[in-house]
């Protein structure tokens, strides 16, 4: 209990000194696995603006709602029209709203890290019980599951759809599970490059700005290589093998080709052929690369940025 001792004694003095003393924390000590999956689902949720202000939920659900809305309506056309197959496959969805995608990513990673930059929050977190790996692993890990759910939920729209309109059953499920093997790829790999480049600048406008000038002059800049080595393949001044190589320079291109190579889906590389086996073993050793690559560039940058 507070004990109070007046200090003086003149008529109508109000000081008074409060001892309140200290006590020690006799809780639970949850530890730093607790510390860092409250960091993962903190993060997880913001990336939805869940647990934040409704400006903030605005774009990530909008996106989400754009990711889906052109699968539902595949699935109606499917349905009504009694066709035979879909209109996209499963690994082809992710391609086609790649722009969307990269919007997301730029939108969010920027979101996750900057802030906390910006505000000088990090120190904090590594007084204590997180270390910098588990920061940097619940933030990848956060992003990377935002990312999963963002271009995985359209892909549970197309099958449910295919099976409500009786599509066959065997190829719908194989094709579905190519589908997820493909984005949980790109959810990594994307998640990690937006990490990285947002880790740089405490200003969230300056990230933003920096991953889609990333994504989209890389794919564009690829794209256009790719047409022009087809047209002088095509016209004999050229070899089309150049395709495949210039496809390594992008994130998009690459998960194109590591699905083309491996999990039977048709290329959007001009010519619609993409690498062969031997070329998509080198995709996949990229991207992982790429992976990895970005997990230890966080790794050193947060190691400084927690000093």
């Amino acid at each position: 209990m507070a004990v109070e001792h007046p200090v003086a004694t003149q008529a109508g003095d109000q000081t008074r000194i409060h001892n309140i003393g200290y006590r020690t924390y006799d809780g639970p000590r949850l530890g730093r696995s607790y510390a860092t999956r409250s960091l993962y689902s903190q993060s997880l949720r913001g990336a939805y603006g869940l647990g934040r202000s409704v400006k903030s939920k605005v774009l990530p659900m909008l996106l989400f709602v754009v990711m889906c809305v052109p699968a539902a309506i595949m699935v109606a056309v499917a349905v009504a029209t009694k066709a035979n197959d879909l209109p996209v496959d499963y690994t082809r969805y992710a391609i086609v709203m790649q722009a969307v995608i990269s919007l997301y990513v730029a939108s969010q990673a920027p979101q996750s890290v900057s802030r906390d930059l910006r505000f000088k929050t990090v120190p904090l977190y590594f007084s204590r019980p997180i270390e910098t790996a588990d920061y940097v692993r619940a933030k990848f890990a956060a992003l990377a599951s935002a990312l999963f759910i963002l271009t995985a939920a359209p892909l549970i729209v197309l099958y449910v759809g295919a099976l409500l309109a009786k599509l066959d059953f065997a190829d719908q499920t194989k094709g579905f599970a190519q589908g997820l093997v493909s984005v949980a790829l790109l959810s990594l790999l994307f998640a990690g490059i937006g990490l990285v480049i947002a880790s740089f600048t405490p200003r969230r406008g300056f990230g933003i700005a920096a991953v889609i000038a990333v994504m989209t002059i890389s794919y564009g800049a690829v794209s256009t290589l790719q047409a022009i080595a087809d047209a002088q393949s095509i016209n004999g001044g050229g070899s089309a093998d150049a395709i495949a190589w210039i496809g390594l320079f992008s994130p998009v291109t690459l998960i194109d080709g590591v699905q083309s190579a491996f999990l039977g889906a048709s290329s959007a590389f001009p010519g619609g052929v993409g690498p062969s086996n031997g070329e998509g073993v080198v995709y996949v050793l990229v991207t992982l690369g790429l992976i990895a690559a970005s997990y230890g560039l966080l790794m050193r940058r947060y190691k400084k940025v927690g000093l």
